[in-house]
């Protein structure tokens, strides 16, 4: 996750959403059908050379289709998209929880056909609130064994990734040896000089506080720890960028942050290193189609995720954002990861369960904010 942007392909207003957390499992419902005006995509159409191209029948009169999404490689990916089919296509590109706002505004007369993000969590959330298309997985390519564990029962959302939420990133001119466990970080040792993201702001951030929650046995005890975390200095900041910013500035000694946000400033600055202690929660990166928009657009959105799972749009999701989100671990066969990526074996992972933690997202920000962020 990035930066909060606006990057679209057709004209339309800057987003005036606050990146506020999003209540999924209480204040979401099912919303209506609705009409969506959007302007022609800039990016000139092309016939498409795709297999990806033909998997789904194109439908006679082409309509925008709107992709929200929070990936580094995204704006890459829709412009390949637009141009190996000819469909105009707008992005919306922000911070997870910015575009969960916009999604709870938007209500009853939602604007996007695909969303497209880190953490599975608040899919869940959509898919409970009745507002994901079920049932449906992209053709143009085969999950790996990775891939398949992190597709729902109902088949109402698509996994694209895997990354990893709360590894400790550090700078080793000045930490020799970072700490194996994460109740390390409550000690006097590390007072002052841990920071993290918002988890009201940044999506996979809250996927790396619900892990803790998991693994310390539930809210209560999870709630303690931060509020050590808290205690012991915790600085808390918007987003990757800032939070890495402050370490490289020395701030701050460790940040968490998501993995591979980490390894690309590693690549950049070799006194930065990315340590895992255990344990560290599997990130999916996550595709939904709105289930409320025209049959064009879903057809148009199931040609997207056809387009992503093909050899041409993995390509993209690697070179798109190269020191940044697409330092993933591949989940379609066929697909190699970066060489800066780790062995996945190598680290000490833990699966939470998103049906249990998506819905808890809103209360546990809010807890988060009142008591870490303002307390």
């Amino acid at each position: 996750m990035r930066k909060v942007k606006v990057q679209s392909f057709a004209s339309s207003p800057a987003l005036k959403i606050a990146g506020t957390a999003l209540a999924l499992g209480t204040a979401l419902t099912a919303c209506s059908s609705s009409t969506k005006a959007a302007s022609s995509a800039t990016v000139a159409s092309s016939p498409s050379t795709t297999a990806a191209a033909t998997a789904t029948t194109t439908p006679a009169a082409k309509v925008p289709l709107v992709v929200y999404a929070a990936e580094g490689y995204d704006s890459a990916e829709v412009k390949a998209f637009q141009a190996a089919t000819g469909i105009p296509t707008k992005l919306e590109d922000h911070s997870t929880g910015t575009l969960l706002a916009k999604i709870q505004a938007e209500g009853s007369n939602p604007q996007w056909g695909v969303f497209w993000s880190d953490g599975d969590g608040a899919y869940a959330a959509l898919d409970k609130a009745g507002m994901l298309l079920k049932g449906f997985e992209p053709n143009t390519g085969t999950l790996n064994a990775l891939g398949q564990k992190e597709v729902p029962a109902d088949k109402s959302y698509i996994p694209t990734g895997l990354t990893v939420a709360g590894a400790l990133v550090y700078n080793s001119q000045v930490v020799t040896t970072p700490p194996a466990s994460w109740s390390d970080l409550t000690t006097a040792a590390w007072k002052g000089k841990v920071g993290m993201n918002n988890p009201a702001v940044s999506g996979p951030t809250y996927s790396f506080v619900a892990g803790m929650l998991n693994q310390l046995g539930g809210v209560t005890q999870g709630e303690q720890y931060f509020s050590a975390l808290a205690a012991n200095g915790l600085h808390v900041y918007a987003t990757n960028k800032v939070t890495l910013t402050a370490l490289l500035q020395g701030q701050i000694s460790a940040a968490i942050v998501q993995n591979s946000a980490g390894i690309g400033f590693e690549y950049k600055y070799p006194q930065i290193k990315v340590a895992y202690p255990s344990q560290v929660t599997a990130l999916p990166g996550v595709m939904g189609i709105d289930d409320k928009v025209s049959a064009a657009e879903q057809a148009e959105a199931k040609q997207f995720a056809d387009f992503v799972y093909s050899p041409a749009g993995q390509q993209v999701m690697l070179t798109g954002d190269p020191h940044g989100d697409s330092l993933f671990f591949p989940i379609i066969n066929g697909t190699s990861q970066h060489k800066l990526v780790p062995p996945l074996s190598s680290i000490p992972i833990q699966f939470i369960d998103p049906y249990k933690w998506g819905p808890l997202e809103g209360t546990v920000n809010q807890w988060f904010t009142a008591h870490v962020v303002n307390g």
